[in-house]
């Protein structure tokens, strides 16, 4: 019996012989890496990626898709499946021979940031990351500051990340055709963080507050945290918006700050 999209899965098939190439192409799979699919759905990517690597992880929630799958992954190479809620999966399990995970998937719309999140925290057993996802969201992870895309999301994921704009996805190629553009990005983690940051905690919290109250000056956001004492202290123009500041010098104004309270 024909499967039908279940939209409290957020499920929409990819379909595009095309586009599928496309991605192919963009993450370049090699045999002897380890690769993770998230969502493989009814296998418009998994297949061709067992063709190419004769072995894949996958983590499906949906369990009415998976023996059909199986059926489907056995001429082609060994899929091993989970049935699993990716936003509560340890990936750390999946580690063989201390092989980096290189995940992939197209990600339920309504899902996608915090699933990104909880990935983060397996950032040092990830070597790369390809998602397909709604447009809104790869444009804000791959924003530079001074734009207006760049936020909250842009900042922690660059933290972490070198985010690459790679494709658009326009809506028919999926089934069901989604109501917004999607688009593929690659989220490379760094192997050693180019600005480590003393108290990440304090990171989260500084990036939160002041990207929750963007329209105002980081003295006026960030008043809960720094006061026009300290603020005289600090590298950084308390009069600037929390869009001005790179990744690097939210790491620095948290840096010196942790440095003026301890």
């Amino acid at each position: 019996m024909p499967h039908s999209p279940r939209k409290r899965f957020g499920q929409h098939f990819l379909h595009d012989q095309s586009i599928i190439a496309h991605i192919l192409a963009a993450m370049h799979p090699q045999p002897h890496q380890h690769w993770v699919e998230i969502g493989p759905g009814q296998g418009a990517l998994t297949i061709p990626m067992l063709k190419k690597i004769q072995q894949l992880d996958a983590i499906e929630l949906d369990r009415d898709l998976i023996i059909s799958l199986q059926a489907q992954c056995v001429p082609w190479g060994i899929l091993h499946l989970y049935n699993a809620d990716a936003l509560a999966f340890d990936f750390a399990q999946l580690k063989r021979d201390n092989q980096p995970l290189h995940i992939f998937g197209n990600l339920p719309y309504n899902i996608s940031t915090p699933l990104l999140f909880h990935l983060l925290t397996f950032a040092t057993d990830i070597a790369s990351m390809h998602f397909m996802l709604q447009k809104e969201v790869a444009d804000r992870l791959a924003a530079k500051s001074g734009t207006a895309n760049y936020g909250r999301l842009s900042v922690m994921m660059q933290y972490h990340c070198q985010a690459d704009y790679l494709l658009d996805v326009p809506a028919h190629c999926f089934t069901p055709p989604p109501k917004v553009a999607s688009s593929v990005i690659r989220l490379t983690p760094y192997a050693s963080l180019p600005y480590p940051c003393h108290q990440y905690s304090l990171l989260e919290l500084v990036v939160k507050h002041a990207f929750g109250q963007r329209r105002k000056t980081l003295r006026n956001s960030l008043r809960e945290f720094i006061d026009d004492a300290t603020w005289q202290a600090l590298p950084i123009d308390s009069s600037l918006r929390a869009e001005a500041l790179t990744p690097k010098d939210f790491v620095m104004l948290v840096n010196a700050l942790s440095g003026i309270k301890s």
